[in-house]
């Protein structure tokens, strides 16, 4: 089959760059090694930056998330005996939304149903050809066994970081920059109310902990771990007794329930330029990964795409080759702000491993890091300006 622009991946920003270019009248094909019902039951980021919210509401994408999101003005920072906020609208005019990951593919999915757009489920053996020269196609097995090929002008790589797409670019091409950090984070999801009304980011001698939510009624929190850890180590009530631990504090307590369910997440930082070869273009996770803790990961994978989005649609309209050619070093240069924001924060809250012997020095240096961060304006602003996403406007 033809098409204009073949996407690999039908994650957010494989079906959020399909949504744009279909609104303005570009046509696109979706293939996805995974079925539909394992794309929307995975449980990833909810924090949503004011500047992604616009351009989901943009591109007619937005009115559950103004519905049943969640606005956060302001988000807790804790340390043992010592819990501030830091209200982003009088930092820097802006805030952030509460709208799970799986909810915002669900909408997308819904859109790209809705205009009889084409995706592939549950594909195998994709492969990228061609990306070099000005007739690049996609190959791919389907759920049926049956070989299929795409023909495009171009090809968007939306497939995350153990897709095909990436490793399309020879690796005499290719620049690889990355850290594995020497702790990871369990997550549970939980069936009761949030026992709190902004996220509470809490640095503790046990590690760290992370309190947020994904409505009124789920609950979403985090505990610091060991990477080579095992969840079968952790039990309901373990998990629940290290986060009253980590999080309690005089005069507020945790609500427990029904765990819904629980994994381990090693963190990294990984950034993989060009995000352009030929007319291979790549988006979200694809070309970078950050740590969880600076909520960036979703948010980069959508101001991704509205710039390449951009960028075809440009081409198509105008004859334009000049967003093209910018897009990998202007993206990047967002990346980057994105990816150091998420080392910093990570940094900054994280416990040394116990036999670190410098522990207890970078103890006292996170306690002087947030007691800056909560009581100076300045600081409060640029903490509160990157994790809004206000930093850089989107493009």
């Amino acid at each position: 089959m033809r098409t204009q622009v073949a996407i690999v991946g039908a994650g957010p920003s494989g079906l959020l760059l399909a949504q744009i270019l279909a609104t303005h009248g570009v046509e696109s094909v979706i293939v996805e090694n995974r079925s539909q019902e394992y794309v929307l039951a995975r449980v990833r980021a909810g924090v949503i930056e004011h500047g992604a919210v616009d351009v989901l509401s943009d591109y007619g994408v937005g009115d559950r998330l103004h519905r049943e999101g969640m606005r956060h003005d302001g988000v807790y920072f804790q340390w043992p005996g010592e819990r501030r906020r830091i209200d982003f609208v009088e930092s820097c005019g802006h805030s952030v939304w509460v709208y799970g990951q799986t909810e915002i593919t669900k909408d997308l999915i819904n859109a790209r149903v809705a205009d009889a757009q084409q995706i592939f489920w549950s594909v195998s053996d994709t492969a990228i050809h061609d990306a070099d020269t000005g007739q690049p196609r996609v190959t791919f097995i389907d759920s049926d066994g049956n070989p299929g090929t795409v023909q495009a002008d171009y090809v968007a790589g939306c497939d995350g970081f153990h897709g095909v797409s990436r490793a399309t670019i020879p690796d005499s091409i290719r620049n690889v920059r990355e850290r594995s950090y020497p702790y990871a984070w369990l997550g549970i999801l939980a069936d009761v109310a949030p026992s709190t009304d902004e996220l509470i980011y809490a640095l503790h001698p046990d590690g760290f902990a992370m309190h947020s939510m994904r409505s009124a009624t789920i609950s979403r929190l985090y505990l610091q771990v060991s990477p080579d850890d095992d969840i079968a180590n952790w039990s309901d009530d373990r998990i629940w007794a290290g986060l009253s631990t980590r999080l309690g504090i005089g005069g507020w307590n945790l609500q427990s329930g029904p765990t819904l369910e629980k994994s381990i997440t090693p963190m990294r930082s990984f950034v993989s330029a060009p995000m352009r070869w030929g007319r291979l273009f790549l988006a979200g996770d694809a070309s970078h990964i950050v740590p969880p803790t600076g909520a960036k990961g979703l948010n980069l994978a959508i101001a991704d795409v509205k710039r390449l989005g951009a960028a075809l649609v440009a081409k198509y309209v105008d004859g334009s080759d000049d967003l093209l050619d910018r897009y990998s070093g202007e993206a990047l240069e967002r990346v980057w702000r994105s990816t150091h924001f998420s080392w910093w924060m990570t940094s900054m809250l994280h416990t040394s491993p116990a036999d670190d012997p410098n522990r207890e020095f970078m103890l006292q240096m996170q306690l002087a890091a947030l007691r800056h961060v909560t009581s100076n304006p300045a600081a409060a602003r640029d903490l509160a300006e990157n994790y809004t996403g206000s930093v850089l406007p989107y493009p």
